[in-house]
């Protein structure tokens, strides 16, 4: 079951850093990396952080292991508005096969985004809200008001939304999403769906969350979050995630489903925390994934501790960016 997702080999570095210079979108970090192909090239979606809120840019690459930064790609908002302070677009709708060419798709002629938004200036502070960006040329977006809202969900997700992830199969759209029950320090996040046929009516499963949180002592007993669901060559279908972890540490994980509604927990770490002094010492987590020549290469969100020798005129408590394990 697991080996078609393993991914073994680690680039060891980043391929996105943080820039750490004031008035960057990414000054303080690169987060959420979303790769996939348009028009014969890769791009990447990826969340920066700038002191004050979240902003999404772009990247692009001839190979998936090369990137360049391409600037930013979607702004935060005006005044009142729900993406005020943050605008984190976290995917866009795309081919279902894991082992598919990543290509984007297209529903009456837009493509179609999800991103969540925080509703105040700081590091995801309040509770998050999920909504829907279309565009025609993937440079300009109309961003939905948003519709998911913690408010309206049960309790485990009452104290804000996190990541989502869109994909549409035989008619019906879902929306993956964490959330967390509490606002607190001491919160949970765990990982439910919501789903139309319209991509304007969202209705919440009444089973969520889907994927709970383990038990204690299990990689994932405090989160397990951020999903990415995608077809298997035998139907069934995967679903990549993190599990946030009582020592401190988070790392990659998958679980398995017959129906996108009911999963099973694979028993197997695919991406580990690195050894001290590596880009990953810290989390290796939040995955973005995509497959070329029948390789699958596994991008996360790396994280270790700042050791004040990178540079710039931004100081960080912690370094976060993206690197890759591949298959």
């Amino acid at each position: 079951m697991i080996s078609p997702l393993a991914t073994p080999h680690k680039v060891g570095r980043l391929l996105i850093a943080p820039a750490l210079q004031a008035g960057a979108f990414d000054s303080h970090g690169a987060d959420c990396p979303f790769p996939f192909r348009h028009d014969g090239r890769y791009f990447m979606t990826y969340v920066g952080f700038d002191g004050q809120g979240y902003r999404t840019g772009l990247a692009s690459s001839p190979d998936l292991l090369e990137w360049k930064k391409e600037g930013l790609l979607l702004d935060r908002g005006p005044a009142g508005s729900a993406t005020e302070f943050n605008i984190a677009l976290t995917n866009i709708l795309r081919d279902n096969a894991l082992y598919g060419s990543g290509e984007l798709r297209q529903i009456d002629g837009r493509f179609v985004a999800s991103w969540h938004a925080y509703p105040t200036s700081g590091y995801e502070i309040g509770a998050a809200v999920i909504g829907l960006a279309y565009s025609r040329d993937l440079k300009h977006w109309e961003l939905t008001e948003p519709v998911l809202r913690a408010e309206d969900g049960a309790e485990w997700e009452r104290g804000g939304l996190y990541k989502s992830w869109l994909m549409e199969h035989a008619g019906t759209f879902y929306l993956f999403y964490n959330a967390k029950n509490l606002t607190d320090s001491a919160w949970i996040e765990q990982t439910g769906v919501a789903t139309s046929t319209d991509l304007k009516t969202w209705t919440r499963h009444p089973g969520n969350p889907l994927l709970p949180v383990g038990p204690a002592g299990a990689f994932d007993d405090l989160f397990a979050s951020d999903p990415c669901v995608f077809r298997l060559d035998d139907g069934r279908w995967v679903m990549f995630y993190f599990g946030n972890s009582s020592d401190g540490h988070a790392r990659e994980g998958a679980a398995i489903s017959d129906d996108l509604l009911h999963w099973r927990k694979c028993d197997q770490i695919l991406v580990e925390v690195g050894a001290p002094g590596s880009v990953d010492s810290r989390h290796a987590h939040k995955p973005g994934i995509i497959a070329r020549d029948g390789r699958l290469y596994h991008f996360y969100c790396a994280v270790a501790p700042a050791t004040g020798e990178r540079g710039g005129n931004v100081t960080v408590g912690e370094y976060r960016g993206i690197s890759l394990a591949h298959g």
